[in-house]
């Protein structure tokens, strides 16, 4: 973990009826880190993202975002303090256009509209620093490849400067030649001091890109590793809970 903390979750409960989704979970993200958050099916790990992205309200325990306690009710108040999330279905509308698609939500600039230009070339900056180019980004976002869709999705989500990135499965919708795309987009936001939760089935994908993991296990916190100090045998040990 980094030396700054950038978000603290606390003794995190979340029931949903009768279904406990998460009980005392306990997790510190560093500024700058890539923490792989892994568990099997109803693990709690979407529950505990959806939490950070203000999608549900804990039952019990506290959100500190940089040392601050923060009440995260809503996307666009996780928005607000710096949040982003990027979906495993990544949330694009397919019959909006690129640049639509891109500022979706956050069409006002100080209680005046953005203009579609001022859109288009802020959106074409963003997928510029990606090193992608897509060309008209007048067409409808169906028209794309999933891994390009997916450079939509980031480009979304990083055109706000966030402090954290929340991402779900982020390889599900893309071809495997884009994985490594996406894997060096991480690593670069990263290195800007941006933190990311990172949440994949993908194994060999979590041990080689994330800092550091938390194991999930029937909404319960079970492990923590450093990647260089773990394997694939102890991690998926402590997701079926064998010893």
């Amino acid at each position: 973990m980094t030396e700054t903390s950038m978000i603290k979750i606390e003794h995190i409960y979340k029931s949903f009826g009768s279904i406990r989704a998460l009980q005392d979970v306990s997790i510190e993200l560093g500024k700058g880190e890539i923490l792989g958050l892994v568990g099997d099916n109803a693990a709690g790990k979407s529950t505990l993202m959806n939490i950070l992205f203000g999608v549900y309200a804990q039952d019990r325990g506290d959100i500190l975002l940089e040392g601050k306690k923060v009440d995260i009710r809503s996307p666009s108040k996780a928005r607000r303090l710096g949040i982003e999330k990027i979906h495993q279905d990544l949330a694009l509308a397919p019959n909006l256009n690129v640049a639509e698609n891109i500022f979706l939500g956050r069409e006002l600039a100080r209680f005046r509209l953005i203009t579609p230009k001022t859109m288009t070339r802020k959106s074409k900056e963003a997928l510029e620093g990606l090193g992608i180019d897509l060309g008209n980004l007048k067409r409808k976002v169906r028209y794309f490849s999933g891994g390009q869709r997916q450079a939509i999705a980031i480009a979304k989500a990083i055109l706000f400067e966030p402090k954290v990135i929340l991402m779900d499965e982020p390889t599900a919708s893309i071809s495997v030649k884009y994985i490594q795309n996406l894997h060096e987009w991480i690593k670069h936001f990263s290195a800007r001091g941006v933190s990311i939760v990172y949440v994949s089935h993908r194994l060999p994908d979590i041990l080689s890109m994330c800092d550091r993991i938390v194991i999930l296990r029937a909404g319960k916190k079970v492990g923590e590793r450093w990647t260089g100090e773990t394997s694939l045998n102890e991690i998926v040990g402590l997701m079926m809970g064998i010893d």
